[in-house]
């Protein structure tokens, strides 16, 4: 099922003509009622003015960024785009559809990320119709579709990526936000167009870890913190080392020992990785 476009009326002349018309047949109606005479202008008039005030059904308003699908006995016939006042056979069931863009926020979903660990995530998808044809006659209720498809397409996604960058060059929820914003508006994008539904934009609203293990993650998080800043420091550290023994050989300060070396490598060490500051005891002898 496709959106045809079909065409229409203008409305405001049509009702103009069929006021008139409504106005003449009251005339003769109330002149048959004097006249006896006058009695088949009268039928006429009763007549013609029951078909006209039948036409007026055929009235209906289309606003901007609006389409009104018409069905004839539950054939498709078309769709009215044109704003305005429009007319079309009376007999003719329009339903008239919204294309204007829509925001649609999901609730907090609680699923299992790719690792298993429960989290608590919800996402906001821009959407429109851009079929209305598919939106009406494709699914039962396009508004409901898209929110149920909405909230399956998260989760599915959810259970795809880490809710933390494990490793170099792994996607995760996280980190990641502009990727996984685009596999979202993909998924749902695949899912939503049998319903003639556009996805604009799709991206996470929230996102956290379940209250249960909220407090563990927590440790966790700041323990790969502490891990990361010690592996830098110590790297560091050890650069400053190597320079410092490299510096003193090559301007020939001091001759030192294998065993003077590790002792010397130990003290800078110590030094360079701790948490508070040291206070080294200054040896005013000799070397030894």
């Amino acid at each position: 099922m496709k959106e045809n476009p079909t065409h229409s009326l203008s409305g405001i002349p049509v009702l103009i003509g069929l006021l008139l018309v409504l106005l003449v047949c009251a005339y003769g109606f109330a002149g048959g009622i004097v006249d006896p005479g006058r009695f088949a202008i009268m039928v006429a008039s009763a007549l013609i003015g029951a078909l006209a005030a039948f036409c007026l059904l055929g009235l209906y308003m289309v606003e901007p960024n609006q389409a009104a699908v018409l069905s004839l006995f539950g054939k498709y016939i078309g769709t009215v785009k044109e704003n305005g006042l429009r007319w079309n056979n009376p007999l003719f069931a329009k339903r008239k559809v919204s294309q204007r863009v829509r925001n649609f926020e999901s609730g907090r979903l609680k699923v299992n990320e790719l690792d298993g660990s429960p989290i608590e995530i919800a996402s906001v998808i821009v959407w429109q119709v851009v079929d209305s044809a598919e939106a009406v006659y494709n699914v039962d209720d396009y508004e409901t579709f898209v929110h149920i498809q909405t909230e399956s397409a998260l989760r599915a996604m959810a259970t795809s990526y880490p809710y933390d960058q494990h490793e170099d060059g792994q996607l995760s929820l996280r980190s990641h936000a502009a990727e996984i914003s685009v596999h979202l508006r993909d998924e749902l994008q695949e899912r939503l167009a049998d319903a003639g539904i556009h996805v604009v934009d799709a991206r996470i609203s929230h996102l956290a870890y379940a209250p249960e293990i909220a407090h563990a993650m927590l440790q966790r998080q700041q323990a790969n913190a502490v891990i990361a800043a010690r592996t830098r420091i110590v790297s560091g550290a050890v650069g400053m080392v190597e320079m410092a023994l490299a510096e003193l050989q090559k301007n020939g300060v001091v001759q030192l020992d294998e065993e003077r070396k590790a002792q010397m490598v130990s003290n800078l060490l110590v030094v360079l990785c701790g948490d508070r500051s040291t206070q080294p005891i200054v040896n005013a002898g000799t070397l030894y």
